[in-house]
C-alpha cells in the first residue's frame, strides 16, 4: 500500500469553522492576513493563496465586494482585478519560474465554483513536466514542496510585481 503524506489537510478536517462566506471573512479581517494566507490587498479586492491549490503557486484574485454576478460587479472593481492578474501571471513567470499560467473563473455552481457565492479569479501556475494521472486515477493531487514556503516566496515578490 502507497502512503500519500499530506499534513496541512489536518487544519480542514480539525480547523475552526468560519460561519458565512469564507471570502468575505478574509476580506474583513486584514489583521488575520499571515494566517490566511493574503498576498495583497488593497481598497477594491485581495489576493490569497488557495488553501487547496491545483499546483504549487495558485491563488485567488478577490473583490472585497460579495456579490456571485461579474456581470454586476463595479467596472472599476473589474479593472482592478484585471490589473492584478496581468502584473500576477508577471509574477509568476519571471519571480515564481511558472512556463505558463492557468487563469479563470468558475462563475456559479453549475459552472464548477467551489465557493459560488462570491466571485473570485483563480490563478494557476504550470511547469513543463507537472501533470501526471494521479488526479484522474487516484483522485489526489501530489504537492511537492511545502505549502507556507510557496506562500514566502510569492509575499516576497509581491512588492516588485503587484501595485
Amino acid at each position: 500500500m502507497n502512503h500519500l503524506y499530506a499534513p496541512w489537510r489536518t487544519d480542514y478536517i480539525t480547523g475552526k469553522k468560519i460561519d458565512g462566506c469564507v471570502f468575505c471573512h478574509i476580506s474583513q479581517h486584514s489583521e488575520l492576513d499571515e494566517e490566511h494566507q493574503v498576498l495583497f490587498r488593497d481598497a477594491d479586492c485581495f489576493v490569497v493563496m488557495n488553501k487547496y491549490p491545483y499546483t504549487p503557486g495558485h491563488f485567488m484574485i478577490i473583490p472585497h465586494t460579495h456579490t456571485d454576478s461579474l456581470e454586476a460587479l463595479d467596472p472599476k472593481v473589474w479593472m482592478c482585478m484585471s490589473t492584478l492578474a496581468q502584473q500576477s501571471v508577471r509574477m509568476l513567470k519571471e519571480g515564481f519560474g511558472a512556463e505558463g499560467v492557468n487563469m479563470g473563473m468558475n462563475l456559479g455552481s453549475a459552472a464548477g465554483a467551489g465557493i459560488a457565492e462570491h466571485i473570485h479569479l483563480h490563478l494557476v501556475p504550470r511547469f513543463s513536466r507537472d501533470t501526471n494521472f494521479i488526479t484522474t486515477i487516484a483522485e489526489t493531487r501530489v504537492y511537492s514542496i511545502d505549502f507556507h514556503k510557496i506562500y514566502e516566496k510569492l509575499k516576497a515578490l509581491v512588492p516588485k510585481y503587484l501595485a
